[in-house]
């Protein structure tokens, strides 16, 4: 680790405020934020030269495969491609083999990415039908929290009984992460479409099989639980207008129930299927250009309060199949900050409330310890943006151990120049440096 990087003649953005000046880190913290900072002998100094520095992304949903499904992914390839889009810190998902359901397979998940991340991580641990014993006795400094598919999932993490599901709101020790979409809405849906198409469903009726509808279901189903028993409720990855009714406007801190939004459902919308087809196929869909629309406008409002990725990788052979038989998922954390960036670019958010979504409310959400700030004492977990250096998407630089990128030949206004982990250099210029390490997340006691 470079005991000392002092970042020259930045332009700031933190704590709703655009600064210019300079930044010392010292010992992976940052020692001092003011505006001149002078070199000291054995110094590394990374001129910004105006460039925009910025509080790394946390993104609070991955998956990265592991374990069980490295042929997609691992920790260690595509926590090397969130570096390179602006991630510093990560939360992944319990639908790996084996299933993160157990304290111990949380715990061995832990011991499984040590010394083997770019980036900063935690995990989250899966409900089940039959797993409360095992959430009940969770430590609330154990996990980023509990996730409840509250939808078709993998193998048995579909949480369809009534009476669990109101025990995990009623006894959670920590935040309740939700999947919300209904599936006996789905599967009456994917009836209907067999029906008239047989196996040969096009692509773009993903969004109407997983409709709005069965979003809605789930979500205000989800929200009604948790207002009845005061639970911690995060609801992930929301895709429809009518959903926004379900969630208030105002201060994250003075919420119980907050919601994400994630890159794609901001980026894409449903007439991109025509040219991305199975490329674009997630869980939950990618819908209208209203919905997405009504999403943009929520972040504004402050309904939405975080901005994840879901990156959930899978082969190029798979995503060249039907529609049935293609898997959902996109890999996405290696722009995922650029995409984000595309908001600014085109006026809908500012950069100040940009960083809110990405790195300030993601940390105080989650409680996570002295990050996703600018702040000195604190880990210095940085990214430095060009906004004034765009370029396509090409295959030839994709880091994901799959090898695509539904971006592939979109244009990007901002480019990832630097990626600062716990002081260290992860990403500079194009190259990740592999001998970069995160720490396992520290989240602080309830206040």
């Amino acid at each position: 680790m470079q005991r000392e990087i002092l970042i020259r003649n930045a332009r700031m953005v933190n704590d709703g405020q655009l600064l210019e000046g300079d930044l010392l880190i010292r010992n992976g913290r940052i020692e001092r934020v003011d505006p001149e900072i002078p070199a000291t002998p054995g110094t590394r100094v990374l001129e910004a030269d105006g460039r925009t520095l910025m509080p790394g992304m946390i993104d609070d949903q991955v998956h990265f495969r592991e374990p069980g499904d490295g042929r997609k992914a691992d920790m260690r390839s595509e926590s090397r491609a969130a570096v390179a889009g602006g991630i510093t810190s990560f939360m992944d998902m319990p639908n790996t083999s084996p299933q993160t359901v157990t304290l111990e397979a949380l715990e061995a998940k832990y011991r499984l990415a040590e010394d083997r991340c770019c980036a900063n991580y935690a995990f989250y641990l899966g409900a089940t039908n039959d797993n409360l014993a095992e959430i009940r006795a969770l430590a609330p400094d154990q996990t980023c929290g509990i996730k409840v598919f509250m939808g078709a999932s993998t193998g048995n993490m579909l949480v369809d009984r009534e009476e669990t599901l109101r025990a995990i709101f009623r006894d959670a020790p920590v935040l309740v992460a939700t999947h919300c979409e209904d599936t006996p809405t789905i599967q009456r849906n994917e009836a209907v479409y067999r029906e008239k198409y047989g196996e040969d469903v096009p692509m773009a009726c993903h969004p109407l099989i997983r409709s709005a509808e069965a979003c809605y279901l789930s979500s205000s189903l989800a929200v009604e639980l948790a207002r009845e028993f005061d639970t911690r409720l995060h609801v992930l990855h929301l895709t429809t207008a009518r959903e926004m009714e379900l969630f208030q406007p105002g201060p994250l801190d003075d919420k119980r129930i907050t919601a994400e939004a994630c890159v794609h459902h901001l980026y894409f919308d449903d007439r991109d299927y025509e040219f991305k087809d199975a490329f674009i196929k997630c869980n939950p869909a990618i819908k209208t250009r209203e919905d997405r629309d009504a999403i943009r406008r929520a972040l504004v409002e402050d309904r939405i309060d975080v901005i994840g990725t879901d990156h959930a990788p899978h082969t190029l052979d798979e995503k060249l199949q039907s529609y049935f038989k293609a898997p959902a998922g996109l890999p996405l954390v290696q722009w995922a900050l650029p995409m984000v960036l595309e908001l600014y670019h085109d006026r809908l958010i500012s950069l100040e409330q940009l960083v809110e979504k990405t790195a300030h409310g993601p940390a105080r959400l989650f409680r996570i310890s002295e990050r996703g700030y600018l702040r000195e004492g604190y880990w210095a977990d940085l990214t430095l943006v060009d906004l004034h250096s765009p370029y396509r998407v090409e295959r030839e630089g994709v880091l994901y151990k799959c090898g695509w990128s539904p971006l592939e030949g979109r244009r990007l206004r901002s480019r990832v120049v630097a990626t600062f982990v716990n002081g260290q250099v992860a990403y500079y210029e194009g190259r990740v440096n592999d001998r970069a390490r995160g720490q396992r997340l520290q989240f602080d006691a309830p206040g």
